[in-house]
This record gives structure tokens, sequence and C-alpha cells, in this order.
């Protein structure tokens, strides 16, 4: 197993070397070190904030699993779609820089989403309550 983490190894440190050369190397970032600022405050809301949410989520949702599928969906789409809405109306004069109603739409997700995470609840209820032929 040790050849195949030392390779895995030393292509994650090729392609580190090789985004960071980058980073340093374009003319269209003029300031790298923003960059690494963003992306370590990323990380930090990451693995501080929005890790432990969705572990503590599914923790709590133990022995549903419609449940926790679903807050796991959410979760994804929600990382996804709110930075949208967040930034909703803040076009900067380019109305097609921001031009759907995310925060309708997200909030339609949601709705749709948890229906079908309840009717798939409720059909899992009646499959395990019913009589089982042959007993």
């Amino acid at each position: 197993m040790r050849p195949v983490r030392a390779a895995l190894l030393l292509g994650g440190l090729a392609l580190l070397l090789t985004g960071l050369a980058g980073l340093f190397t374009d003319p269209h970032v003029t300031d790298p070190f923003d960059v690494l600022l963003w992306a370590a405050g990323l990380v930090v809301l990451h693995d501080g904030l929005w890790l432990p949410l969705v572990c503590a989520l599914g923790a709590a949702a133990t022995g549903r699993p419609v449940l926790r599928g679903w807050l796991l969906v959410v979760a994804g789409v929600g990382a996804v779609a709110v930075p949208a809405v967040l930034r909703a109306g803040d076009d900067h004069g380019n109305p097609t820089l921001l031009p759907l109603p995310y925060l309708r739409n997200w909030l339609l997700f949601l709705a749709v989403s948890a229906a079908a995470a309840a009717l798939a609840a409720l059909v899992r209820r009646s499959v395990r309550r019913a009589p089982r032929e042959g007993r």
C-alpha cells in the first residue's frame, strides 16, 4: 500500500504546486494573497461552521434515512444557492448578472423536495407496515 500512498501524495503535491504557480503567475489575479486569504476563510467557514452543522443534523436524524437524505440534498443545494440568494439585486449595473428570482426558486426547491421526502417517508412506512404474504 505504501507505493500507492506515495504516488497519491506526489500527485497531490504536484497539483498543489501547479495551482500555486498558476495563482502567482496569472495576469488576471492582481493580488494573489487576497485569493489565499479568501481560500483560508472558506476552509474556516466550511470546517468550523458548515461541516459541524451538517454532521449534527445527520446525527439528530439517526434512524430516519429519508430525512437524512433530504438534509444532505438540501445542504448541497444550499451551498450552491445561498450565495446567489444573498447577492440577489447586487448586479453592479448589469441586469444579466443575477437575472433570476433566486430566493423564490430556492424556497420552491425546498418545498418541493420536502414534499417529495415526506411522500417517500410515507411510502416507506406503508411498505414496512403492510402484511407480508405467506406468513
